[in-house]
Parts: structure tokens; C-alpha cells; sequence
């Protein structure tokens, strides 16, 4: 999958995720001596500062450094010690749920590796370090909650694999909303072939029931969701170097003026503000015809 552009998570409207910090962030400052054997009821996300940790989850062993980062899922017992040396083991944890449309823990139906490196570090490392240095004493807050969404959503970023099964354990508006998230994703990776009929052909709901959840949930229909997307696909050709006339062909539009007019419709703004030429070049189309 293309990481990044096509992330799940970064198709979804703001609203659709509601996170919730358990507690303010555990400023971790642990010496040689350090042990723990604990069970958290909620999802717990480390990311180390400086020196190192070592960690029995189950039965994987994890050595968790500076630049990485760990989850330990919700109910899952652990073991964590100092990881040897002089240096102090500094960082972060923070408990936490993250809920989809507000119906049921979107972690526990995502396949995540549990540690990752941060492909981001070198931007990530001086929020870490702000979020743990500014972290009130038990209480949480405003800036606390929106600074560790940017942490988290940058570690499921690196740490998605796939979605997991939704067997019969997983509630019905759980399974829902997930499928909603499937058909952005499929809408999405493909803005040149994927028509709404096929996005939607695996869905196990009523075609008029599926359509009205999606509209509720992301604010636009599927069809209104795929022409959005198809013309971000445009402005990335654009931005490319391609002519109005060749990103329309590209898209299936034979008249490039109607495509600018679609464009216009959906980002509020004409393809010449996105490219120099575009302008020029549907006026040759035009002189063209």
C-alpha cells in the first residue's frame, strides 16, 4: 500500500475518531533497579527519551530504544526492566483509547507491529520531549490531547498492517464502521478505475442503507467522496507538470473545460491555480475544436 497518502486514518473527517487519555503522560525516569509486571484495562504507547528498556510481552521479547515506539495492547500483561548500562531510561507512556465514529476500540480491529522505528523521528522527537516536559500532574488537557494525536496517529502510521477479521465477536455497528473505512480506502487508492459499483460490491449491507451510513459518518455520499478524490489525483498531476488536457484524458473526460468545471466544483478553485500552463492549455484545446 502507498503509506502515507493512502493511510486509512488520514481519509476520515476530524470527528470520526474520539480519542481518550486515561491519565496524564507517565514521565518515565527509571534507574538499573527498574522492574514492572503490570496490566493496563486501557492501550498503553511508549516512546523512550534516552537509554533503553527491555520488555516480555507474551512471550515476545522487545528492546525498546530512543526513535522507537511500542504498544501494549489493552488487558495484555508485561514485564519491562532497565535495559543495562549507566543511562537513565527516559520517556513517555501514555494510556489511552481511540474509538471510531464514537462505536467500539478502533486499535483492537487494526493488525499493528507492536514496535516500530518512527520514520519521522527527527520532527517527531522535540514533540515527544514538549508533550512529556508540559505534561500536567493528574489531570489531562486541551493541548495534552491534541499533541498526542499527532504522536500516535504518526506511530499507527508506521505500525498499520492490515485491518483484522470481523468475526461474529465484533459488534455489528463496530463492523459497520470499519466498512466504511474500507470503501474511503478503496475509493481513494484507485481515483482512475475504481467506480462506486465495484468499491461497494463487497459490502454486506443493503446498497441504499451503506449509502445513507456513509453520508452520515463522512459528511459527503460515496460518489461525491470518489469525484473529491479524483480530483486530489488531478492536482497532484498538475502539480506534476501535466496540461488540463492530459489530466483530463487521464480521469476519462474528453472535454477539458467540463473536467475544470468539475475541478472548480469540488476544490473551490480553477487547475490554473495549480498549474501555470494550465490555463493555456485549455484555451489551445479550445482553439483546437
Amino acid at each position: 500500500m502507498d503509506e502515507i497518502e493512502h493511510f486509512p486514518l488520514n481519509l476520515l473527517p476530524p470527528s470520526a475518531l474520539q480519542l481518550r487519555l486515561a491519565r496524564a503522560a507517565i514521565q518515565m525516569v527509571h534507574g538499573k533497579s527498574w522492574r514492572i509486571d503490570k496490566l493496563n484495562p486501557v492501550h498503553d504507547l511508549v516512546i523512550p527519551l534516552s537509554g533503553c528498556g527491555h520488555y516480555r510481552i507474551g512471550e515476545t521479547q522487545i528492546t525498546l530504544a530512543p526513535g522507537e515506539a511500542m504498544l501494549i495492547p489493552a488487558f495484555q500483561r508485561f514485564h519491562g526492566r532497565h535495559g543495562g548500562g549507566d543511562e537513565t531510561y527516559t520517556g513517555i507512556a501514555q494510556h489511552f483509547s481511540l474509538d471510531l465514529f464514537g462505536k467500539g476500540d478502533l486499535i483492537s480491529q487494526m493488525r499493528l507491529r507492536q514496535k516500530v522505528t518512527l520514520s519521522r523521528w527527527d520532527l517527531l522527537e522535540p514533540l515527544v520531549r514538549l508533550y512529556r516536559e508540559t505534561a500536567p500532574q493528574g489531570a489531562t488537557t486541551l493541548p495534552q490531547h491534541h499533541q498526542f494525536m499527532v504522536i500516535l496517529l504518526a506511530f499507527l502510521q508506521d505500525a498499520f498492517l492490515d485491518w483484522g477479521s470481523m468475526d461474529a465477536a465484533v459488534p455489528k455497528q463496530d463492523q459497520l464502521s470499519l466498512h466504511i473505512m474500507f470503501v474511503t480506502s478503496r475509493l481513494s487508492a484507485d481515483p482512475l478505475g475504481r467506480g462506486i459499483e465495484e468499491a461497494l460490491e463487497s459490502v454486506p449491507y443493503n446498497p441504499d442503507y451503506f449509502r445513507r451510513a456513509f453520508s452520515e459518518k463522512i459528511g459527503m455520499t460515496p460518489q461525491k467522496f470518489r469525484d473529491l478524490k479524483r480530483m486530489e489525483f488531478a492536482i497532484s498531476r498538475l502539480d506534476a507538470g501535466l496540461s488540463v488536457k492530459q489530466v483530463a484524458a487521464e480521469l476519462g473526460y474528453s472535454d477539458p473545460y467540463f473536467f475544470s468545471r468539475i475541478f472548480k466544483r469540488h476544490i473551490g478553485a480553477p487547475p490554473s491555480s495549480y498549474h501555470p500552463r494550465a490555463g493555456a492549455a485549455v484555451g489551445e484545446e479550445g482553439s483546437a475544436g
